[in-house]
């Protein structure tokens, strides 16, 4: 069976569209993706969406205390979590696509959303730079996990002679 793009030398699907959890070959058998994996990557996407606010709050010289930080996190924290139950994304949760691009878009549209209906700040500039800010940071980690993945199976393969 064939891998998506991103999941890795190892990986494997049921073939079915929607997909099914990542197996990956194990001397004793197939094997789900980690309870561990999933639980980093969402970590990993929500330390970098604190971060994105964080950044946009240094940037305009705003406080960069704790409350602050969270009043301009929140609402694309909720877009974030939204993104990972819609695209359910522990089956996949370092795939770039479909995961990645979809947990951006979620939390950036309803990170906006909410930003609009409780009255915050929704510039275009601000609109713009989030776009490209949270596809960096969103998808950019996760593209940077395929190739580490990919040189180091290509590491670990044994060379042709």
């Amino acid at each position: 069976m064939n891998a998506p793009r991103g999941a890795g030398p190892d990986a494997t699907y049921d073939g079915r569209m929607s997909g099914t959890a990542p197996t990956h070959r194990t001397p004793t058998g197939p094997q789900r993706t980690s309870t561990g994996t999933v639980l980093a990557a969402i970590a990993v996407d929500a330390v970098l969406v604190v971060v994105f606010a964080a950044l946009g709050r240094g940037s305009h010289s705003e406080t960069l205390d704790a409350s602050g930080i969270w009043a301009t996190a929140w609402p694309f924290l909720v877009g974030l979590a939204a993104g990972w139950v819609v695209i359910r994304g522990w089956r996949h949760p370092l795939a770039v696509l479909p995961t990645g691009v979809v947990v951006w878009v979620a939390t950036l549209a309803l990170g906006m959303l909410l930003r609009l209906a409780t009255g915050a700040g929704t510039a275009l500039a601000f609109v713009i730079v989030a776009t490209l800010t949270l596809g960096v940071l969103l998808v950019g980690w996760r593209g940077a996990a395929a190739l580490v993945r990919r040189l180091r199976a290509r590491a670990g393969a044994p060379h042709a002679r």
